[in-house]
């Protein structure tokens, strides 16, 4: 183990019980966004596939299968620069891909669906349209169960109220991903013009949208959707009816905080959710962002217990680029993935991939964390861990925002 140095600089590697088994930087497109999955093939391979953070590319597969000797096996190009593909999920062997532009009005914006079933030549099988004259197109998706895509998306007849609250929850059928369409949608009362509510007050000091995040729906409890809406809070939805989505609990902590809750995790068993915040500005300007433990045992009436404990604001900072919660591994319920109702692995931008035990929810205990010296020109002059993925064997799938590509690790807990 190399022991942290709480002074060092960014170009220092930091780790605790986590061996860096290989790096792969994708042929000098490192640079990638929220979307990390994995494929099993029916020939037993190992695809790990990536999205990346901005154009030119659009997403990656890697073959893992060898985890100590990565293999890249494909990378594909967006259409213009004025596009990315942030957020991608993986279900058997069709991948879905979110497309969101930089400014409202452009295309494409909105999910392509591909067969990947021979991983070296994904074939498009169809695209469903989300742009629109208010539209960005679509920032995260979740599909976990090869029938529904759940997504922070626009669309062609949603006119925000305000410009930071352009996307809403929107739920695809994709039972035939040749046809997908719209079964339904749900968005913070007030956001929309021409609603009854009138739009909600701004955030006072960091105003970053009443708009949707992390949307997630795992298939033991198909009826609950888990939202994270950025400023408006973590919501848990009734979507037994898709056409009429009622809300359960509300829960937020801003203010007096800033804003941007990312993902609500439920730990069923336990009645808890784990609620994770995203750090959005450099250098600790809209610190604290945390991760939060909410005891959910009464569901409508969601109650915060504590945080998880999080490194020396003061050193990480200064380190460069943003500091603090971002994504979770979130029990995907799929082929490959790990599952745990106490660990809980999370990103942290330059302060990395870190691992958490919530046996005991009030004094949570960090176990692991393994944080990669800069990549070579990075423009934030230090690492920027944006998001994980972890499978059975608890291999751990970091990716950097910028340039530093994928780290593959172990864990040693």
């Amino acid at each position: 183990m190399q022991s942290p140095n709480p002074l060092g600089k960014a170009d220092q590697t930091l780790s605790r019980n986590m061996t860096l088994l290989a790096h792969h930087e994708l042929g000098g497109f490192g640079g990638l966004g929220e979307g990390i999955s994995l494929q099993i093939t029916a020939d037993g391979r190992r695809i790990l596939w990536v999205a990346h953070e901005s154009a030119p590319k659009n997403f990656s597969g890697i073959d893992v299968t060898d985890p100590k000797n990565p293999n890249l096996i494909v990378q594909t190009d967006l259409p213009h620069m004025q596009v990315r593909s942030n957020s991608l999920d993986v279900f058997g062997n069709i991948l879905a891909v979110a497309y969101q532009t930089q400014v409202v009005g452009l295309k494409p914006a909105g999910v392509d669906l591909f067969d990947i079933s021979v991983p070296e030549q994904p074939k498009l099988l169809s695209h469903f349209d989300c742009s629109g004259p208010h539209s960005r197109g679509v920032h995260a998706l979740w599909f976990v169960d090869g029938k529904y895509i759940h997504m922070s998306s626009g669309s062609e007849d949603f006119e925000p109220t305000h410009p930071l609250d352009d996307q809403f929850y929107r739920i695809l059928d994709v039972t035939d991903p040749t046809q997908p369409f719209e079964a339904g949608r749900w968005w913070y009362p007030g956001t929309r013009k021409g609603d009854i509510s009138p739009p909600p007050p701004r955030m006072p000091k960091l105003d970053t949208g009443y708009r949707v995040h992390n949307t997630n729906v795992f298939p033991r409890e198909p009826n609950r959707a888990y939202v994270g809406y950025i400023d408006g809070g973590a919501f848990v939805l009734d979507i037994e009816d898709m056409k009429n989505i009622k809300v359960i609990s509300h829960w937020n902590h801003s203010p007096p905080l800033n804003g941007f809750i990312h993902t609500v995790l439920p730990l069923f068993d336990r009645g808890l959710w784990i609620v994770s915040d995203e750090c959005v500005m450099d250098d600790g300007a809209d610190w604290p962002k945390l991760v939060w433990v909410v005891d959910a045992r009464n569901e409508e009436n969601p109650v915060s217990i504590g945080t998880f404990p999080m490194p020396n604001p003061e050193v990480f900072t200064k380190r460069g680029g943003r500091f603090g919660a971002h994504n979770l591994h979130e029990n995907l319920p799929i082929p490959g993935s790990f599952y745990s109702d106490t660990i809980i692995i999370g990103t942290f931008f330059n302060g990395g991939v870190r691992v958490f035990d919530t046996t005991n929810p009030y004094r949570v205990e960090e176990i692991a964390y393994y944080v990669p010296g800069a990549p070579k020109l990075s423009p934030a002059g230090a690492i920027q861990i944006n998001d994980v993925f972890v499978d059975e064997n608890a291999i751990v799938y970091a990716i950097d925002r910028f340039g530093g590509g994928v780290y593959i690790l172990e864990m040693n807990i």
